[in-house]
């Protein structure tokens, strides 16, 4: 038998990415950690928005989250979620919030993320 020579293919184009592409550096700056929610309240001036109390291990804050058609308090208090801690505090329809909750959406609306198995709040996302 022959030996046949194998058969040359072009090389795909790396796709460009569709969104800005940041350096590891600039993500190493966010400060992502588990946090559990311990109180939910609706929030005052918006149908689709809570204001959370959430645990992170090293002290209580409040967040504002757009995750209120999707859960019901009693599912989320206890809940431990990943949490953006180190953002800039904004202030929400006039409720100040100090971190961000990440969570994914679909046409289903969002769905918090969480970890696998429990671990205690501040434990650091990476």
């Amino acid at each position: 038998m022959s030996e046949r020579e194998p058969i040359s293919q072009p090389v795909p184009e790396t796709p460009k990415p569709v969104d800005p592409r940041v350096s590891i550096d600039e993500f190493k700056k966010f400060r992502i950690v588990t946090a559990e929610i311990k109180e939910v309240a609706a929030h005052p001036n918006a149908d689709k928005l809570y204001v959370l109390q959430v645990d992170t291990g090293s002290d209580v804050r409040q967040i504002v989250a757009g995750i209120k058609r999707s859960y019901a308090p009693e599912q989320l208090v206890g809940k431990k979620i990943a949490l953006i801690a180190n953002l800039e505090p904004a202030v929400i329809r006039g409720v100040e919030s100090n971190g961000m909750l990440l969570a994914a959406s679909d046409e289903n609306g969002p769905a918090i993320l969480t970890p696998e198995r429990d671990v205690p709040p501040g434990s650091p996302v990476k």
